[in-house]
């Protein structure tokens, strides 16, 4: 996911609550959220494990990066280019269910 449309997405979900839905919104979604630094040191000191994929959620892929051992160190290579837009991928899902919570 494109971070403009992530923050713009976020943004708008936030705008169209009431002041007191939009806090809680808020807190709930920073101590749900992925954060993309982590899964880039994940994916750095851990990514032959796949580690990073488990933080993110993505057990399958996680599995196979592990049993593969990063697709010989591939796979983690090509991580580090994707591992940030998942993050925003997964942050955006948990945001959205946070929202038909609270809207």
């Amino acid at each position: 996911m494109d971070m403009h449309a992530y923050r713009n997405e976020l943004m708008n979900m936030y705008s169209s609550l009431s002041p007191d839905h939009a806090d809680r919104f808020m807190n709930e979604l920073a101590t749900r959220e992925k954060n993309p630094i982590f899964a880039y040191g994940f994916n750095t000191w851990l990514g032959l494990l796949g580690i990073d994929r488990f933080y993110v959620g993505d057990v399958v892929a996680g599995i196979l990066k592990l049993i593969t051992v990063g697709g010989c160190g591939i796979w983690v290579l090509i991580d580090y280019f994707l591992i940030a837009g998942r993050c925003r991928t997964k942050n955006m899902a948990i945001a959205r269910q946070i929202y038909a919570k609270y809207s």
